[in-house]
């Protein structure tokens, strides 16, 4: 297929590193993968810390004796309480961690911006933990957060689920558990080309085969990872591929970005209608000529400015609104 690609991101596209297989990824070996991964991490330089955003590190006890950690970016002191973002990080739910340069960094500055604090989760990844492992983990992080709010400076009615692609998956698998819960509900849930559903039958999902940053072959490897044998099953609950849910009535206000050329469009934009259905608020952007995760591979062009600042006013909207 002939992509169409903006010419901005087409130059970041061609200047991307590439694994052996000609793609950005190689997920046929998983823990290689995260290896090369780290080395190219290793590379960055270490965020300067901003003496304007404290960080601190939750750790969350899980019924099975672990912990998870929460790196929580304040941007000020505890008065007046402000509202917070709940986050998941990106890399199809097998790559990342919220400890990763890139994220502190990324946290420590969306916090400044947005005058929010910022939660990252460092939700467990598959194989090694299949679903819906992360998504509890999500439900704890946001749980303890909005029951112990006070003592983080934040105001429990304004706490909201973000999630990019992998991290998409996560966050709104947690949104559905805390509906199901009957837990309180979160201010609102932001998806930046989420990872929903495990069967890839969408024209989208076959139509993205060569691109080289998030193709057909790297979502299949990622979701085997994340069910295993459950993989396309008929009865994968949407706790672990949200993409399954059929009643989405009761989630929060969605905002959904995709690209024109990412194999994430046409569930994207499905799980979009139906959450509309369902009556649900959704601010649904499709943008022409991009390909998955375009903001963070070409975060200078002028469609990833669009985006945040679309993103941005949504927010602001919304938390401090």
């Amino acid at each position: 297929m002939a992509y169409d690609i903006d010419p901005e991101l087409a130059t970041a596209l061609a200047g991307l590193p590439k694994a052996p297989n000609g793609a950005l990824l190689d997920l046929s070996d998983i823990p290689a993968c995260r290896e090369r991964v780290a080395a190219a991490e290793e590379l960055l330089p270490a965020p300067a810390p901003d003496p304007r955003v404290t960080t601190e590190t939750l750790r969350l006890p899980r019924a099975d004796g672990t912990t998870l950690d929460v790196l929580l970016f304040h941007p000020g002191g505890a008065d007046p309480a402000r509202p917070a973002l709940v986050c998941f990080h990106a890399g199809g739910q097998v790559l990342g961690s919220a400890h990763d340069r890139a994220v502190r960094a990324y946290g420590a500055d969306l916090a400044l911006r947005l005058d929010v604090v910022l939660a990252a989760v460092d939700y467990r990844l598959a194989p090694r933990t299949p679903a819906p492992g992360a998504a509890e983990d999500g439900h704890l992080a946001y749980t303890y957060l909005t029951g112990h709010a006070a003592e983080h400076g934040l105001d429990p009615d304004r706490i909201g689920l973000a999630g990019a692609s992998g991290g998409g998956a996560v966050a709104t698998a947690a949104a559905l558990m805390v509906r199901d819960r009957g837990e309180r509900p979160p201010r609102l849930l932001s998806l930046h080309y989420p990872m929903l559903d495990d069967r890839n039958e969408t024209r989208s999902s076959h139509e993205i085969t060569d691109l080289g940053v998030w193709d057909r072959r790297e979502n299949l490897y990622a979701w085997a990872a994340v069910l295993g044998e459950r993989v396309g099953a008929p009865d994968v609950h949407p706790y672990s591929a949200p993409g399954r849910a059929t009643d989405l009535a009761g989630l929060p206000d969605t905002f959904i970005a995709v690209g024109q050329f990412d194999l994430f469009r046409d569930e994207d934009i499905d799980f979009a209608r139906r959450l509309i259905a369902a009556g649900v608020p959704v601010d649904l952007h499709v943008y022409a000529h991009a390909y998955h995760s375009w903001d963070v591979f070409a975060p200078r062009s002028a469609l990833a400015r669009t985006l945040e600042r679309t993103w941005h006013e949504y927010l602001r909207r919304h938390l401090h609104g």
